[in-house]
């Protein structure tokens, strides 16, 4: 388990006093037992079922009375750095509430990684603790976990964090994935945790949709911890989290926008390669990852190379995709099945042969990245030589990452104008060319422009096709664009759409 940040709050600990504290609603047994805990070590706190499940249920009522429902406190949700000792005292006058979360939220982390750390077979683990004896369902108590996580305004950074964590390990000690026969999670009640763990990940992928560096390391720990099980990864999947982590991905390199640090790079890319496991026996994920483009992210990643971990997992994340087939889950449609093949394809449309011959030539001291760059050099070259020109020209349009070379040639537009038509007639990948004309690449977006110009010239009534795309439109709000190899790019574009006979003015 990740650790969890101390509470700026943590020297108000000692501070507290329970019998002043009416709001809290505890009773003489409960304020004993708090007491008690501070008095001994956790793990003797923790020693059998019954006891261990009696802490852990008055911690979380404190958390429900000291949380309450109108939002974050006051003082304390809004620090950032560990106060000193005479600072967090007086936070615990001006906003005694506020450090009361803290506290909930900080004894139940240690009682739940105590309780992770049990010998199997102690007859205390999350599972004994969290889940009731007679019916195998989740305990009530769980439920402000979840209202923190939701808590209006900003929120409480620390007790999001922590509450999220601890929330994760408990809902996974009811998951079938996650059970040991020597212990009583083998009578838990799966149904009663199905919920809950849908509105985790539910909070999980909506901070996800922030580009912020803070909502990314609310998330994280947790989100790699899920990472863990199978149920968890599903659920992720299915409610958008391939999409979110491709798109974090796609902005933390080449200058995106994403302000993820690198260990956030790492930790959402070792989320991706965890989800790849599930490939193999899903098709409504493999077609999730081609349709969220998870490959182009990850091809990005090993490009850019920011730290030799991160391109460890992504080069085992891509090799897993690229070894992916559909012999136990096939598409239950008649669509195009998505396979290993599929995704090679994609990843010799975003140039990673080239990225792969070239890593090939440096020393690696870490035997996993060998081993991944000889399988994926041996699976990119197989299929590079059963794919035609045109064939690497889809791929390469479909990935979004436009290169200058030999497609992007007259003599390519010549010979390959005709196929631009596609299977169905619709001229999908013009389409995806003006798209691409809105790229945050602006080398993708001169060649974008290049190649709508090409087809013009090149396809009988190519001029017509291309206005009625809106692609003159489009392209001309690029003429006057600060990058003044775009801007050239895009007028001749323009000036192919708009002149009948280009080769006599050329």
């Amino acid at each position: 388990m990740s650790s969890l940040p101390p509470s700026p709050v943590t020297y108000a600990f000692s501070g507290i006093q329970w019998d002043p504290m009416q709001k809290l609603r505890l009773s003489n047994p409960e304020k004993l037992l708090l007491r008690s805990a501070e008095a001994n070590p956790i793990d003797y706190t923790l020693n059998n079922s019954e006891e261990s499940a009696a802490y852990v249920k008055v911690v979380l009522k404190v958390l429900a009375e000291a949380s309450g429902a109108s939002g974050p406190s006051s003082k304390v949700s809004h620090l950032k750095e560990l106060l000193p000792e005479d600072e967090a005292l007086q936070m615990l006058y001006t906003d005694p509430m506020g450090v009361v979360t803290h506290y909930a939220i900080t004894k139940l982390y240690d009682s739940v990684v105590c309780l992770k750390e049990k010998k199997k077979g102690s007859g205390v683990s999350v599972g004994s603790t969290f889940f009731n004896e007679d019916d195998g369902n989740l305990i009530d108590e769980w439920r402000p976990l979840l209202r923190v996580l939701h808590l209006g305004g900003s929120g409480d950074a620390f007790a999001q964090r922590g509450a999220a964590y601890c929330l994760a390990y408990i809902l996974m000690a009811g998951c079938p994935s996650q059970r040991v026969s020597a212990d009583r999670s083998c009578g838990i009640n799966y149904n009663s945790v199905d919920e809950p763990l849908q509105a985790l990940i539910s909070w999980i992928t909506s901070q996800l949709q922030s580009s912020a560096s803070s909502s990314l390391s609310l998330v994280t720990p947790t989100l790699t911890a899920i990472m863990s099980c199978p149920e968890a990864r599903i659920k992720f999947s299915n409610s958008g989290g391939i999409g979110y982590l491709s798109r974090h991905l796609r902005n933390g390199t080449k200058g995106g926008k994403s302000s993820a640090t690198v260990q956030q790079l790492y930790e959402l890319c070792f989320c991706v390669w965890a989800l790849t496991y599930e490939c193999n026996s899903s098709a409504t994920i493999r077609a999730t990852f081609a349709r969220d483009h998870a490959v182009h992210s990850l091809v990005g990643l090993v490009s850019s190379a920011p730290r030799e971990k991160v391109v460890r997992v992504a080069l085992s994340a891509l090799r897993t995709l690229a070894q992916c087939n559909a012999d136990t889950a096939p598409s239950p449609t008649a669509k195009k099945e998505v396979t290993g093949s599929t995704f090679l394809s994609e990843m010799i449309g975003c140039g990673l042969i080239k990225y792969v011959d070239q890593m090939k030539e440096r020393q690696w001291t870490d035997p996993d990245i060998v081993e991944d760059l000889e399988v994926l050099y041996k699976l990119l070259h197989e299929n590079f030589k059963e794919m035609s020109t045109w064939d690497v020209y889809l791929a390469e349009v479909q990935s979004g990452s436009l290169e200058w070379g030999i497609l992007h040639t007259e003599k390519f537009f010549k010979e390959n104008a005709k196929k631009f038509e596609g299977q169905d007639g619709d001229f999908f990948i013009l389409k995806l060319l003006v798209a691409l004309t809105a790229s945050n690449d602006e080398e993708v977006q001169s060649i974008a422009c290049y190649d709508i110009g090409e087809f013009v010239r090149h396809y009988p009534n190519g001029r017509a096709i291309a206005r009625s795309l809106g692609a003159k439109d489009i392209v001309m709000k690029l003429v006057d664009h600060s990058n003044k190899e775009l801007q050239r790019h895009a007028l001749t574009a323009v000036s192919k759409m708009m002149v009948q006979n280009w080769a006599a003015v050329h």
